[in-house]
């Protein structure tokens, strides 16, 4: 059985549904249109998090420790919250204003706040976090207040382009949560399809007429029906309440879902019928429909699968979109010399409820990459449409020519090299 992450509470009811689960490893993505509506997600999800006991780190660029205590209320003095101040010695230009918070014993009990010295360098910022995190045990939960903030203050996008496709992956890998809450209107195109393409979650929050509304973006390996489709939310009586769901068509097809969830899991029935406490039988008859679990029997099925209830009911879409114009790809934004090496243009939206995203890489002529081009953890194939690129694999060096095709289930290559004089061309595909 393949190893699944556990699934825990945003500290929202509404926002659980319709992200079927929040993970352990997640990167959160928040795209703020008012530069204020983040922050309530956040804080519920800190909220959430102290009631778990678990450690929360919340890293601020934006904000002065003052400032961001008095935000946070009564949740800033959990002994499991840590501010790391990257605004004292940043945007704060090691202001004594600022300052003064460390002599008046501001950062003493009950709050912990540490004050990163270089936070105008992005290695430095990273190195504190990573070390922090040495410190700390279990699953430990992440709040960046800004990604725009930190490009503000590293002097451009290309910069926290590099840290965070450094960061993300590494806290996928640490068993994290993490936040990362962006000012919609102040980034490119590019920039935030390269972010999304890392993440494991993208929210987008918006106002319009007045009216809170909230639209899900991408939710990695959980297939939500709420995707792409936005939904008004409220905050009323201190929870956040989200509505509008539109009439669904209901297809009596449970017996699908279920099958397709279980395979996903990599989950025998058997398997399956010893977690929910009935027998293989019962399993292969619900998933061919020949008979409907109770709802007791449901919803043991939803936890074991690691899926909502609602995830077994689909929905009818009016009308699909199957065609993409080659004016929709977007290329993504690469950093430092992979900017000289190749292009990576992505042909589908990420935002499509398909399983597979596209993708159009070209290594250019005499080009050597020293790692695969992508950082994922998942299965990927490829084919060569042109030209000719050498692929080493496990110490294993491939040849591969036009018409090649590649596939990859667990390792990623370890160095792609073109030797010719003409750009390789790849189409390839990362499946979710």
């Amino acid at each position: 059985m393949k190893n699944r992450k556990k699934k825990v509470s945003s500290g929202i009811a509404g926002l659980n549904r319709l992200l079927n689960g929040l993970f352990i490893g997640d990167n959160v993505v928040w795209y703020d249109d008012a530069g204020s509506l983040a922050s309530e997600f956040s804080m519920r999800f800190i909220k959430e998090s102290q009631k778990q006991g678990r450690p929360i780190v919340y890293v601020s660029f934006d904000r002065s420790p003052r400032n961001l205590i008095e935000k946070l209320g009564p949740l800033a003095e959990n002994q499991d919250l840590i501010i790391l101040d990257c605004f004292t010695n940043g945007k704060g230009d090691k202001s004594e204003v600022f300052n003064k918070f460390y002599e008046k014993d501001g950062a003493q009990w009950p709050y912990k706040v540490i004050k990163v010295t270089q936070p105008d360098s992005a290695l430095a910022v990273s190195e504190s976090i990573l070390g922090l995190h040495k410190t700390l045990t279990g699953d430990v939960r992440f709040v960046f207040e800004s990604l725009t903030g930190m490009a503000d203050l590293w002097g451009g996008e290309d910069h926290i382009l590099k840290f965070y496709s450094h960061t993300c992956p590494q806290l996928y890998e640490l068993d994290t949560i993490a936040y990362w809450m962006i000012e919609k209107e102040a980034h490119s195109g590019k920039v935030k399809a390269h972010i999304n393409q890392i993440a494991q979650v993208v929210v987008d929050l918006s106002m319009k007429q007045g009216k809170k509304r909230i639209k899900l973006l991408k939710a990695e390996n959980r297939f939500p029906g709420s995707l792409g489709k936005f939904f008004q939310y409220t905050d009323a009586g201190g929870d956040i309440l989200i509505e509008g769901e539109k009439t669904r068509n209901i297809q009596a097809d449970i017996g699908s879902a279920v099958k397709n969830y279980r395979k996903l899991q990599g989950m025998s029935q058997k398997e399956l019928s010893e977690l929910v406490g009935v027998t293989s039988s019962n399993i292969s008859q619900i998933e061919s429909n020949l008979i409907f679990p109770s709802i007791p029997a449901l919803y043991k099925l939803a936890e074991h699968l690691s899926v909502d209830v609602g995830s077994f009911f689909q929905e009818k879409d009016s009308l699909e979109k199957i065609v993409f114009q080659a004016s929709d790809g977007v290329r993504i934004n690469l950093s430092g010399n992979d900017k000289k090496n190749l292009e990576i243009i992505q042909i589908t939206p990420f935002d499509t409820k398909g399983k597979i995203d596209l993708f159009r890489v070209g290594i250019f002529p005499g080009k050597k990459l020293s790692s695969h081009f992508f950082l994922f953890k998942g299965e990927e194939a490829g084919q060569v449409l042109s030209g000719e690129i050498d692929m080493v694999y496990k110490d294993q060096t491939y040849c591969l020519k036009a018409g090649d095709t590649v596939y990859l289930n667990t390792f990623s290559p370890s160095l792609w090299q073109n030797h010719r004089e003409e750009t390789a061309i790849l189409l390839w595909m990362k499946i979710k």
